[in-house]
């Protein structure tokens, strides 16, 4: 049996205490998130445990803090990524 595709968008800013979910979904709407993503120049990171996790929050509602230091991980990279346009330019 395939396994369903599943996604979440994250949102953080300096002055929130976590990031929160803002959007989350399996299937199709796992699709549309990664495909509005895209569309907008977003970052994505392709992590299924995360995602699993990630798609059982309520949308508007901070991450667990089981998985911060995950999130804080692949926000650093997302950062670095950033940066690295930035120089580009």
């Amino acid at each position: 049996m395939r396994q369903r595709k599943k996604a979440a968008a994250l949102k953080y800013e300096a002055n929130m205490d976590a990031p929160i979910v803002t959007a989350a979904g399996v299937g199709k709407i796992a699709e549309k998130i990664i495909e509005e993503a895209e569309a907008n120049f977003v970052p994505t990171v392709e992590n299924k445990e995360l995602a699993e996790l990630l798609t059982n929050v309520e949308c508007g509602e901070e991450i667990p803090t089981e998985i911060y230091d995950v999130v804080a991980n692949i926000l650093a990279y997302v950062m670095e990524l950033d940066e690295k346009v930035e120089g580009d330019k």
